[in-house]
């Protein structure tokens, strides 16, 4: 995450402080208090829906991809508890005039707004919901922030909307509300890139497909990703994938997908030659600003970023382990490619990891394949969530600092760890027993 990022939030969070103090003077503190946490929830859900819009410069101030959709994630959870809190604590106070019907419509708005966020909150972080129903209730939160700005315009309070105070939360809802009106807009509204498949290539169950640009091209750099939809089977609406290609003087991009799950294995039934594709982005920023020798650790179709990566690598590089694991040697896709590479550069070292014949690769197997240089080097991982879990924690142990260990995530829905926190509860309590 970018500190940059934040530590915008956090002062945005702060800032009504500056007001407070003279505005408080003779009130009910608590109350004031009250009201303050509504601020701080409308400050981070104007954040979160900016986040959301995936503008060009969010990157830039919230960090890669991956990690500011965490960031969104955690502004929602914090906007929902200091909404539960604000309502909690009384917010009401004497003396600052009359209550008006409008007033009465804003304090009904704010309670919808109030349980309609809690269901969508819930909803986002109990995972195994679909993702199909997350997908459709998440784009209903724009409408509850939307009823809470208007909650926030028109009750009463110790405060009009035209002091600074009042001009400075309207601006933030502001912003806000126009990032949801964007999320919200027809996809063919936002900005794209078209393109058509010009060639596809199968590879066991793996499909690569190369494409052409059928307009303005994207402009990328080894090892980002991009949204992609694809024309027809009803796949418009956009999903991630890697560009598992460098970028070409023809502009042309390579994606190469496995059938993961439904919408994959729908993708790749799906797509043909000559088919359009709407590509939105380029997002992330694996692989880029590393300096010194690297380890590379792709499991199964985790290879695409490396292999973005090895066709841009300069002359001269420092010295790469690649290390690929995979189920079966026949199974590892490109693998013609990274041979050819290793074959040619001495800086380039390929180890082709093969788990039926091998046992599942560890964080020991990875230090004796790098031997000495384990210690100075950078170790990239691209691949399933839990094995890169795993990976971070046993890394960990044998002295890998975390710096050290790069991924990105694309799990764009994720929980808050609460399997994981009843797992080490279970295991202590079995330990007592």
């Amino acid at each position: 995450m970018n500190p940059i990022g934040l530590c915008l939030i956090v002062v945005a969070c702060l800032v009504p402080l500056i007001w407070l103090p003279g505005i408080g003077q003779g009130r009910d503190f608590i109350a004031l208090f009250s009201q303050y946490l509504g601020m701080v929830a409308l400050i981070a859900m104007s954040f979160a829906q900016l986040i959301a819009t995936r503008w060009p410069g969010v990157e830039s101030v919230f960090g890669a991809m991956d990690r500011s959709y965490r960031i969104h994630k955690w502004l929602g959870i914090s906007a929902m508890l200091a909404i539960l809190l604000h309502d909690t604590i009384d917010a009401d106070m004497e003396g600052i005039g009359a209550e008006t019907l409008l007033g009465e419509v804003a304090e009904t708005a704010g309670e919808i707004s109030l349980y309609g966020l809690l269901i969508l909150v819930v909803i986002t972080v109990a995972t195994f919901i679909p993702y199909h129903l997350w997908k459709w209730t998440h784009r209903l939160i724009g409408i509850f922030f939307v009823m809470a700005t208007f909650h926030y315009l028109f009750i009463l309070k110790p405060f009009s909307n035209g002091d600074p105070l009042g001009i400075y939360l309207m601006l933030l809802c502001a912003i806000g509300i126009v990032a949801f009106i964007y999320t919200s807009a027809p996809r063919n509204m936002r900005p794209s890139y078209p393109y058509r498949i010009n060639s596809l290539d199968r590879e066991g169950q793996v499909l690569s497909a190369t494409l052409i640009a059928d307009g303005r091209p994207l402009r990328h750099r080894a090892g980002q990703f991009g949204f992609f939809a694809f024309s027809g089977a009803g796949l418009d609406e956009p999903h991630p994938f890697t560009i598992s290609s460098a970028p070409l003087e023809d502009a042309s991009l390579r994606v190469t997908i496995a059938p993961l799950g439904d919408l994959t294995s729908r993708i790749i039934d799906a797509l043909g030659e000559n088919q359009t594709v709407r590509v939105e982005g380029p997002h992330g920023r694996f692989g880029q600003n590393i300096e010194g020798p690297q380890i590379w650790i792709a499991a199964g179709v985790g290879v695409t970023p490396f292999l973005a990566l090895t066709e841009a690598l300069p002359e001269e590089s420092q010295q790469i382990t690649m290390i690929y694991a995979v189920r079966s040697a026949n199974e590892a896709v490109h693998l013609e490619q990274l041979n050819a590479l290793a074959d040619k550069r001495t800086d380039f070292n390929l180890v082709v990891w093969p788990s039926q014949q091998k046992g599942r690769l560890s964080p020991d197997d990875v230090a004796e394949i790098a031997g000495e240089t384990l210690a100075q080097s950078h170790i990239l991982f691209c691949g399933p969530a839990e094995m890169r879990k795993s990976f971070a924690d046993d890394f960990r142990k044998i002295g890998v600092a975390p710096k050290r260990f790069h991924y990105e995530e694309f799990e764009i829905r994720s929980g808050i760890g609460l399997r994981r926190l009843g797992r080490i509860l279970w295991a202590r309590a079995v330990r007592q027993i």
